[in-house]
């Protein structure tokens, strides 16, 4: 992490370009999160770096007075972990959507959470492909009806969060595109020493208008938003309803507070990936917050640069490449 010892706002961090993206696209609430908050982290334009791959958040990198790279779809991940080992001084952050990161960059994905790169990952997931004119994405809903599924989507939807604990990331968290509190996952990602990664579910008023209605509703969303915390019970923004543990099955259930007691529920631990798991896929409700957090892992990119230190320090001289790579394992070819 940089340290800035300079005052700096928003329009430092906006660039000149004209953002171009649909009209009411959650993608520009996204943006205004970043912006905000990144000169509250103490970032710097010059120290600060976002990659993407292909789709429409992928746009990103444009819009912020940064450095970036526009790359390849599905392959952020893969351009960002080499910056970030050869660039350790570097904030890097990847975007990516629920098709660039799910589909094509399945791969690459699993990897980089796997490595705990120490990077900040936002995978923009609004169950759709966007870019390309409304096909369903690895993310849309059994029965999604689009130009590549006119009689209903018959796929089981990817799960970005469980990918991320299947895969061993060390950091996951999930909020929505409107929500005041997404600058406090930025926050928390921003600060976590590793592969730090955030699902932001995000509405596209063309192809997939009100897929996360249920939650961002005003009046009926606070009832099936489920905003976790650390240490506290599990329960609906509104209070109405909580999350208890059946200890026989150890399956989780949505109960009526009229009809339960907060000693009845779920204390929320984010150490315990077995709790993530769980709270990933919540009928009727959407858990938001740090799902998991768990820091001590081994990061990939110091390991990396402590081997190269390694290395170095068995040659006589690390600046002659050709003795290197005449050294070890070689032999010459006589006549």
């Amino acid at each position: 992490m940089t340290e800035n010892p300079r005052t700096l706002t928003r329009k430092d961090f906006a660039s000149d370009q004209e953002v171009r993206w649909c009209p009411g696209c959650g993608d520009y609430a996204i943006l205004a999160a970043v912006q905000r908050t990144l000169p509250k982290l103490g970032a710097t334009p010059e120290n600060t770096v976002f990659i993407s791959g292909i789709g429409c958040s992928s746009r990103f990198p444009y819009y912020m007075n940064t450095y970036g790279f526009h790359t390849i779809h599905g392959r952020a991940p893969a351009i960002a972990t080499g910056l970030k080992v050869s660039r350790p001084d570097l904030d890097v952050w990847v975007i990516t959507g629920d098709g660039d990161a799910l589909s094509i960059g399945g791969n690459h994905l699993l990897h980089v959470l796997r490595r705990n790169v120490d990077l900040q990952i936002i995978l923009f997931n609004n169950q759709i492909y966007g870019l390309t004119k409304g096909q369903y994405s690895p993310t849309s809903d059994v029965g999604q009806i689009s130009p590549s599924t006119p009689m209903g989507s018959v796929d089981q939807p990817v799960v970005p969060v469980r990918v991320a604990l299947g895969a061993n990331a060390q950091f996951i968290a999930r909020g929505y595109d409107v929500s005041k509190k997404l600058p406090d996952l930025l926050a928390a990602a921003y600060h976590f020493k590793g592969a730090a990664f955030v699902e932001v579910l995000q509405n596209c008023p063309v192809f997939n208008d009100g897929v996360f209605e249920l939650i961002t509703d005003r009046k009926r969303g606070p009832q099936h938003q489920l905003w976790v915390e650390h240490g506290k019970p599990l329960r609906t923004a509104d209070g109405s309803h909580g999350v208890r543990l059946d200890p026989q099955t150890l399956r989780v259930e949505i109960v009526d507070m009229g009809e339960a007691s907060e000693d009845d529920l779920l204390v929320h631990d984010e150490t315990n990936r077995n709790v993530a798991w769980l709270l990933a896929d919540l009928p009727d409700v959407k858990a938001l917050g740090v799902l998991y957090r768990s820091s001590g892992a081994p990061v990939y990119d110091e390991a990396v640069r402590a081997q190269l230190e390694l290395a170095k320090q068995q040659v006589d001289d690390p600046d002659d490449l050709d003795a290197m790579m005449r050294a070890g394992h070689t032999w010459t070819v006589e006549e």
